[in-house]
């Protein structure tokens, strides 16, 4: 009988390191949403990845930030809870930053794990002379497996990452079908196509309080999906900033996310953007437990 593998990589890092970048890279296709804002990825997405007989299953944790508000605490909590059960971690860097406090302070709570993997990603926008003494001080951090050189937006050593990856998957059943898929429920993922719009459009203007909620998805005797959504904000000022002149500025946001709701999911589809003023939506525990996020109080 042939032996399979299947396992967990935990993805972790600070902000902005291209952790969503690398995982759509490594799927060939958009999981998670990519923005100009650090602090977008606020779930725990699973992506599963076939490298011949082994099954890597990806779990893109929200970036690792210092935590104020609720919401930040909840999506550092559920980054560092990625890493407990997780059978190797891949800690992406941004080389153009270097080696931060944020990565020293996040290496000392993962240092632990057996199959522990740096991936120094963007190192085509770098001097290799300053490469080498990032790559001395990890070293020294920590006992990696393995250091690689990537760069997740060009598609460099991304294969090579993934062929050693694969080799510290423990052996055991596959645990989802053997296929390139990804473990995001529909509502959600549809709220995340949106989301990124929003931030696309008004990343300057609107601060980062502001959820998107798929409220009711149809389907009519033709099979057209129709999607109703609900992007919420804290103030009237940000409500006109999300809708525009003239409702301009909703009806591009939902114009783009509705053609990357269609070309991904091969289907026809009607968006119904609404924009409501809900002042206190970061305290109501039903838009964690929506996301995937554990509340606390």
């Amino acid at each position: 009988m042939t032996k399979t593998y299947s396992g967990f990589i935990a993805i972790i890092g600070p902000t902005n390191a291209g952790k969503s970048t690398l995982i759509n890279q490594i799927m060939g296709r958009k999981v998670s949403i990519v923005s100009h804002k650090v602090q977008t990825t606020r779930t725990n997405l699973r992506a599963v990845k076939m490298v011949g007989d082994r099954q890597l299953i990806f779990v893109d944790t929200p970036g690792v930030f210092k935590p104020s508000r609720r919401l930040d605490r909840a999506m550092v909590g559920a980054a560092m809870d990625a890493t407990s059960d997780a059978d190797a971690i891949l800690l992406v860097v941004d080389s153009t930053h270097g080696i931060t406090d944020t990565i020293r302070n996040l290496i000392q709570k993962v240092k632990d794990n057996k199959n522990l993997f740096v991936a120094l990603n963007k190192v085509d926008a770098v001097r290799k002379d300053k490469l080498l003494p990032m790559v001395a001080e990890l070293t020294n951090l920590a006992e990696f497996k393995e250091i690689f050189m990537i760069s997740a937006l060009k598609d460099d050593g991304i294969k090579q990452m993934l062929e050693s990856l694969s080799t510290v998957m423990p052996e055991s059943p596959y645990l989802f079908d053997a296929a390139d898929a990804v473990d995001v429920p529909d509502n959600l993922y549809l709220s995340e196509l949106t989301r990124e719009k929003v931030y696309k459009y008004i990343h300057q203007e609107l601060p980062y309080h502001i959820n998107v909620v798929t409220e009711k998805v149809d389907v009519d005797p033709d099979g057209v999906l129709d999607i109703y959504q609900k992007i919420v904000v804290q103030n009237d000022a940000h409500k006109k900033i999300v809708i525009g002149r003239g409702g301009a500025q909703l009806k591009q946001i939902g114009t783009e996310a509705r053609h990357d709701i269609q070309d991904q999911w091969g289907v026809n589809a009607r968006l119904h953007l609404f924009v409501r003023v809900e002042e206190n939506w970061e305290e109501m525990a039903e838009n964690y437990t929506d996301q995937g996020l554990e509340f606390k109080k």
